[in-house]
């Protein structure tokens, strides 16, 4: 699967590795990704999303249903 939040998108980022001695190498920084079932009342059904944590603290500000429509998932 990949590792892309469904709400925000975020997704891999590419950078260095660094050594004492300056060297440099490539590393991936990844996503905080989690795989959670939520409760939408307005389809009135669980949905499956695969969320970073901060998609998750907008669903708790907002409420599922309008970060639904606010980042257009369908």
């Amino acid at each position: 699967m990949s590792k892309i939040c469904q709400l925000t998108g975020k997704s891999l980022l590419t950078g260095n590795n660094v050594s004492h001695a300056h060297n440099r190498t490539k590393r991936v920084f990844e996503p905080n990704l989690h795989m959670h079932k939520l409760w939408s009342d307005k389809q009135n059904k669980w949905i499956s999303l695969k969320l970073s944590k901060k998609a998750l603290r907008i669903i708790d500000k907002i409420g599922l249903d309008a970060a639904l429509e606010k980042y257009n998932v369908k």
